[in-house]
């Protein structure tokens, strides 16, 4: 049973799992609060990619229980960025670097509250590579967070008005036509565009049955759905993911990612059946 005090992890990271690195943060953090919970969101986000990882952890919030620790490491400059824990408006304190990764989260979880950098020699350990710093500065202040240290002792205080931050592109609404871009895409080939169901609307095509979908390589008529069963095989398709982001899908098992030859922020115009609301 957990103690009061005891508050669980939540760990997302672009480390993969085909070395030691997750394991070794999960050892760091047990042996600091052993009865915090970790679960693993991620450890999957595309190399380096901090908007990916930014947006995956604030489209996750909704999820998080209040009370969680979060430690966030997708680290393209590491050992160069501040090291930082924040607490937000929800109660739930965010670790990681100061490079945007968190930006999106905070924002999702109300704003920042109380932010510090990560200095302290009560909660840092002596760093073995700098390469690697994760379990000596991130996984100790996200551990001793979960076991109840205050935020303030682990280092000075920040303005959060310093804090780096990620913007994501707008879409340019207009009737009858999007343009967009890509925002994220899975290993089954689906393609996020940053579009949510108000910006349909303003477009005036919610009510379409079909998009046109554009891209730089070639252009698709899609049909509306909510799942992908919706879909015959290779028949392409749009719908709003769980996530709350209009996706390019192909019915099973095909790709819409390769069959439109699309990748990360690439343009993409939607419009009417007929090019028109």
């Amino acid at each position: 049973m957990l103690t009061p005090m005891a508050r669980p992890i939540v760990f997302v990271s672009d480390f993969g799992l085909g070395n030691e690195w997750v394991g070794l943060c999960h050892a760091v953090m047990s042996g600091i609060s052993p009865e915090s919970p970790i679960i693993d969101l991620s450890h999957l986000i595309r190399p380096l990619e901090v908007a990916s990882g930014a947006l995956l952890l604030a489209d996750s919030m909704p999820y998080i229980p209040e009370s969680a620790v979060v430690l966030a490491v997708v680290e393209p400059n590491v050992g160069k960025d501040r090291e930082v824990a924040i607490e937000t408006a929800s109660g739930r304190i965010l670790v990681g670097p100061d490079n945007g990764l968190l930006s999106l989260a905070w924002k999702a979880a109300g704003g920042v509250t109380t932010a510090v950098e990560i200095t302290s020699d009560d909660v840092i350990r002596p760093t073995h590579a700098e390469s690697f710093r994760a379990p000596d500065t991130f996984c100790p202040a996200t551990a001793h967070l979960a076991a109840g240290m205050p935020l303030e002792r682990l280092g000075e205080a920040l303005d959060g008005g310093t804090l780096s931050v990620v913007t994501l592109a707008e879409p340019e609404v207009e009737p009858g036509r999007i343009s967009c871009e890509v925002i994220d895409f899975n290993r089954f080939g689906n393609v996020q565009l940053n579009v949510r169901p108000a910006d349909l609307a303003a477009a005036g095509l919610d009510a379409a049955a079909t998009l046109g979908v554009e891209a730089v390589s070639g252009a698709v008529e899609a049909k509306r759905g909510s799942t992908y069963a919706d879909f015959a095989a290779g028949e392409y398709g749009v719908l709003f993911d769980p996530r709350g982001w209009l996706t390019i899908v192909r019915g099973n098992p095909a790709s819409a990612l390769d069959g439109l030859g699309l990748s990360l922020a690439a343009p993409v115009w939607l419009s009417g059946p007929d090019g028109s609301g």
